[in-house]
């Protein structure tokens, strides 16, 4: 088990039983989500947490299917979504995931993810590889690296008492920049009314 990983497990009771953070914003994510899915889709949420998202669209795919490091993550996420046959949540990581071969889903999404991997770029093109050729990519990422204020410091801080994952300070071009040198094009940054600091886009992989 990462670090990452056995902090996600730690507090993963908590993260279930709190309310979503700006839930208008929240809804207009989903709302452009789904317009980009089709009922035939299947669809993979990387990072998919306590799976809120993944089962507020199951009614807009055929499949979907959850990734996630936290065990305890999925473990909630699967007790949620019992009732439902077409959601599937799977542990692990992007590296050790066998479900769905290369250039097999219709998109891919990674909300609240990109800002905590390491290998970014590694991993952009770990997601480009299993979109179809004309299929979607959806993003929601946190873009600290342009702010005055001394986030890297700060959550440092935080991490050596055990109250914040490593975060990874990115800038919000680079961070586009880092998408298209992935491969994706018709990359759109959407205004939903989140914070400042969060970077909603939708991108393709050329058909």
């Amino acid at each position: 088990m990462t670090a990452d990983a056995a902090f996600w497990d730690k507090i993963a009771d908590h993260y279930a039983s709190q309310p979503v953070e700006r839930p208008d914003a929240f809804e207009r994510k989903i709302a452009i989500t789904k317009a980009r899915m089709t009922p035939q889709d299947v669809v993979l949420n990387v990072g998919c947490g306590t799976g809120t998202l993944s089962l507020r669209l199951a009614g807009s795919g055929r499949e979907l299917h959850g990734l996630d490091i936290s065990s305890e993550m999925v473990r909630i996420a699967r007790d949620k979504a019992r009732e439902v046959d077409n959601v599937t949540f799977h542990h692990g990581t992007l590296d050790t995931f066998t479900a769905l071969g290369p250039a097999c889903v219709d998109g891919v999404m990674a909300y609240s993810l990109l800002h905590l991997v390491e290998d970014r770029e590694r991993t952009l093109k770990q997601l480009f590889s299993l979109v179809k050729p004309g299929g979607f990519f959806i993003s929601s990422t946190v873009c600290l690296g342009d702010s005055w204020i001394p986030y890297s410091w700060l959550i440092g801080a935080m991490q050596l008492v055990g109250r914040a994952p490593r975060v990874e300070m990115v800038g919000r071009q680079q961070f586009l920049d880092e998408v298209a040198a992935a491969g994706f094009v018709d990359i759109q940054t959407h205004d939903v009314g989140a914070k400042e600091t969060t970077v909603f886009i939708t991108a393709t992989r050329p058909a």
